[in-house]
């Protein structure tokens, strides 16, 4: 009963501080971007469009875990600044297959290249070590990540 306890808040211990890290480092991160730059959702749709092609706006939703009316709003401004196209889905006219242009494919891969450098000039700093440690644990990360 006791090991229950100790890994219950040894896991409570480790979830805290992994917030705690991970959301200082996002943090970061969206501070180096200027105002009026796209919101975490829009980047998120972006990057899921160039790796998985085009897809329906309710599909979108679903892979985000948002509602339709929010990825509806991140899909409208993505749109309007022409990052994104909608087409009739061939398939069912009723429906609208969101793609990726070629505008919001440089814009990802700007705001990625931006990110990668400021994380990579930080990493400069860890011993190889550290960097070893870092690498060794992404596996873990993404594991975390697709459980939530």
């Amino acid at each position: 009963m006791g090991t229950t306890n100790t890994r219950n808040e040894d896991g409570m211990a480790l979830a805290a501080g992994l917030r705690l890290a991970l959301g200082r480092i996002v943090r970061r991160l969206r501070q180096a971007h200027a105002v009026g730059d796209l919101t975490l959702s829009g980047v998120s749709v972006l990057a899921r469009l160039a790796a998985a092609g085009p897809d329906s706006p309710g599909s979108l939703a679903e892979l985000e875990r948002v509602r339709p009316q929010a990825m509806a709003t991140t899909l409208a401004g993505l749109e309007q600044r022409g990052l994104v196209s909608r087409t009739p889905d061939a398939a069912d006219g009723r429906r609208a297959i969101v793609s990726l242009t070629e505008a919001g494919r440089s814009v990802l891969e700007e705001r990625r290249s931006e990110s990668v450098d400021r994380l990579a000039r930080a990493l400069d700093e860890f011993t190889p070590q550290e960097r070893a440690a870092l690498r060794a644990a992404m596996p873990l990360l993404d594991r975390l990540a697709d459980r939530l």
